[in-house]
Order: structure tokens, then sequence, then C-alpha cells
């Protein structure tokens, strides 16, 4: 399919939000010196996975993992247990990151938990969480549908109120739709809809387009990357693809969808604002934005 595309003279490359197949796209437009991006991959490692023509456009998991652990340790908690899977970057990275942070914040790490990808039954986990000595405060995990739901629904059916920090992965209309068993759970994205923000504009110029409100961050972040574009081929004064990828690099404060952004010296992998939200009545409700320390990030 990328081959397709740069046989049909693409200028630029949107690829998936999965990691792998984010590569294999990479690639035949990193060959083609066509610069290439996500909306909503997060790992930090991918444009160096590839090449120069790589970019990222999300707010990369190191940097999530660094700012979830900074709030849980402003909420007092000393105590954290990672529910992990190493069947993707996302899902096994994110929480590590969560952890190293959470560590040098002066936090302990009571356990690491493994789940397979897909995985329906997580019994052994929460017998494995009712048994730790001592208790965890707080327990962090980047599992998204179905797996998070499955989870969180058997972590509250064995009696288990321990508070749950997510990541952007359940940002979407089935958690939400859990009811009481996702309530209170807090989890990052890469923005909110704050009175007077950028995409508080979005979201209404969304509602009169379509007719129905927006229900998750990353058709803002898709947005974002359209917008990112074309001030990269703006500042290039080109279409060609090694005059927009240098100017890309070096772009600074683009006023996006989702607030700004900066590619400037960052290897690619964007400088942008982390917004924490929390699962009330079944809606979102905006915790705070946050910008960690550079040296309270952990290195991808």
């Amino acid at each position: 399919a990328a081959q397709e595309l740069v046989d049909e003279g693409v200028v630029a490359m949107i690829v998936s939000c999965d990691v792998d197949p984010a590569v294999a796209s990479g690639v035949v437009a990193q060959a083609a010196e066509i610069p290439a991006a996500s909306s909503c991959a997060s790992t930090p490692t991918l444009p160096a996975a590839v090449g120069p023509y790589m970019f990222s456009n999300y707010t990369a998991d190191n940097l999530q993992g660094a700012v979830l652990a900074q709030y849980a340790r402003e909420q007092g908690y000393q105590n954290a247990y990672i529910l992990l899977s190493r069947d993707t970057p996302y899902t096994e990275k994110l929480p590590e990151y969560f952890g190293e942070a959470f560590e040098n914040m002066g936090g302990n790490i009571v356990a690491v938990g493994e789940y397979a990808t897909g995985q329906q039954d997580f019994s052994a986990e929460v017998t494995n969480i009712k048994g730790l000595d001592p208790q965890p405060d707080v327990i962090q995990t980047s599992a998204y549908e179905p797996d998070f739901p499955a989870f969180i629904k058997q972590l509250r059916a064995a009696g288990i109120d321990t508070p749950v920090l997510g990541s952007d992965g359940i940002d979407s209309p089935t958690t939400f739709g859990l009811g009481d068993v996702a309530e209170g759970v807090v989890f990052s994205n890469a923005g909110f809809a704050s009175p007077g923000s950028p995409l508080e504009a979005y979201e209404m110029a969304y509602e009169e387009k379509y007719g129905e409100p927006n229900d998750t961050v990353f058709t803002a972040t898709g947005y974002d990357l359209m917008m990112v574009i074309a001030a990269a081929i703006e500042a290039a004064g080109s279409t060609e693809g090694p005059a927009i990828r240098d100017a890309w690099d070096n772009l600074e404060n683009v006023e996006v969808a989702t607030g700004l952004i900066t590619y400037k010296g960052q290897g690619r992998v964007p400088v942008r604002v982390v917004a924490l939200n929390m699962v009330v009545d079944g809606d979102r409700v905006h915790v705070g934005d946050f910008s960690p320390d550079i040296d309270m990030i952990p290195a991808p």
C-alpha cells in the first residue's frame, strides 16, 4: 500500500498508528525520500527506527509515562503495580517508562504483571495483586480494548478499588461506557478542550461540520498532522521531499488543534503538552495539563 502511494507521487505520507506497520510503511517512504509520520503512534523510538524522513506527531510514550508518574507522586502514591504486555512496544514500554520515572521520583514498584494481547481472563493477575505486600497504592497499565475493559471489570469484581492510571489507548467510547468499574480512572492523552483553547475551537468546528460531537482526541491529532505538513511545505516553499523534511525538522511552535507543537532539536519527536483526564459518570473530566522537567523524562 505504501509503495502504491509512492508510485502515485505523494509528497508526504501518513502511516498507521500501530508501530510495526508504521515502520514498514515508513521504510518505503524513506527509500523514496518522502517525509512520513503517524498521527497517533506514540513510540518515541519510531523515527530513529526508520530514518531521517520519519517523524512522530503524537505525545510520546516516555513523556506520557513521566507525566503519569508525576501525577501519581503528587497524589502521595508510594507503591505502584505495573501491568504490561510485551506483544507491542506501546503496551510494554509505556508502563516501563512510568516505572522508571516513578522510581526516580522516589516511588517503589512492588511488582510487574504481564498479559497477552487479546487476553480476556485476568484472574491470575488479579489474584497476584490481592496477595502483594505491600499493597499497591496505584496500578498503571497501557492496556487498551478489549484487554483493558476485561482487566478493570475483573479487578473491581474482586473488590480491589486501587486507583488505576491508563494512557491514551483507552480514550475511547468503550471506556466511557463501562459504568462504575471505570469511575475514577485517570488517563493521559494529547489534549483537553478547555474553554477558550484551540482544541475547543476544533471541537466546535468538528460538530458544525459533521453534525455530532467528536468523541476522541485522535481526530484532533490527525488534524494536527495535516497542519504540521502544511506548515512544513509552506516553510520549505517546495513540495520536494528533502526540502519538506528539512523544514519539518525545524518547525517551532506551530499552532495546531491541541495547542503548540515543536520539532526543532527534538530528533523528529515533538514536544507538546500532556493532558490528564479522569472518567467521571461516563464522561471525560480534565485533571490538568502537564509538562514535566526534561530530566524527569526517561530516555527512549
